[in-house]
């Protein structure tokens, strides 16, 4: 009799990462066509602009013409502004509104987590949150210049009561849908309610929180903004202000630019802290 030869199926180890491999390629290409899109849509809105502008159908006095707006945005860089250096300006705006956003998120958190633990507290202050945040922030800008002054004071409390709300609300929300078991076996292990909020609830509620700064850090500017719009000694809100006066529609286009610029890299700072902080959550499918 021959022996019988025993044959091992050959497991086919090279489809699950020639489809990862592929997944991958698919990616690269999406986010290059993304890429590629947004900045052919860009170009091609500041072309029919430019050409709208120079061929008079819209008003170039009214409507300026981005070639005017780069070369304002290029005088402020090289020579300044009637109020000191760019930077100096940017960074006066930037110091406001981080200043502002910091106060803000810390007592958001704070009073989102408190209320959202503390039943009676929540019954007690709920009407009062309510009423304070049907109230148009940005009306209360001049009041705060009244108080505070031209200072950097009025501009910081802008920003924060805008930033305030929007953390109190998802902190508050993270803190009420915090998964009950955790916080049954942790008080099962003896955990006290501080230990609890601290190693329980807060962690929970983080990704709720992290929501809301995206978001939060945007209002922050728009309060600086506004409070040097009113009235300030520095600050893009200022140049704002100075280029409406002189009628200098450049000017006013050029600040927002720097604006959107600024925003854009504090949004960029936030999801790459955001990335580190969640790195055991998934990243997001593309569709």
């Amino acid at each position: 009799m021959s022996p019988e030869v025993i044959t091992t199926p050959v497991v086919d180890t090279v489809k699950t990462p020639d489809r990862a491999e592929s997944r991958a390629r698919a990616a690269r290409r999406r986010k290059v066509v993304v890429t590629a899109a947004r900045l052919l849509l860009l170009v091609a809105v500041l072309g029919l602009w430019e050409a709208l502008s120079r061929a008079k159908v819209i008003d170039p006095f009214n409507f300026s013409m981005p070639s005017q707006i780069w070369d304002q945005i290029y005088t402020w860089v090289m020579h300044g502004t009637a109020q000191g250096s760019l930077g100096e300006q940017i960074w006066y705006t930037l110091y406001e509104a981080l200043l502002g956003w910091v106060i803000g998120v810390v007592a958001g958190v704070v009073f989102g987590i408190a209320l959202g633990r503390i039943a009676l507290l929540a019954d007690v202050l709920g009407p009062y949150i309510k009423v304070l945040n049907s109230i148009p922030r940005i009306v209360l800008a001049p009041i705060f210049l009244i108080w505070f002054g031209l200072g950097p004071a009025s501009k910081v409390a802008s920003a924060v009561v805008l930033v305030f709300f929007p953390v109190f609300f998802n902190a508050f929300q993270g803190a009420r849908e915090v998964n009950r078991d955790l916080v049954a076996n942790a008080r099962i292990l003896g955990a006290s309610n501080r230990r609890v909020t601290l190693q329980v609830v807060i962690p929970s509620a983080t990704s709720w929180i992290f929501t809301s700064l995206h978001v939060s850090f945007g209002f922050a500017l728009i309060g600086a903004i506004v409070g040097e719009y009113i009235g300030a000694t520095k600050g893009i809100g200022l140049l704002v202000a100075a280029s409406q006066g002189n009628f200098n529609a450049a000017g006013v286009y050029g600040a927002m630019v720097i604006l959107a610029v600024v925003a854009l890299a504090a949004e960029g700072l936030l999801t790459f802290a955001e990335r580190r902080i969640f790195r055991w959550k998934p990243a997001n499918s593309d569709h």
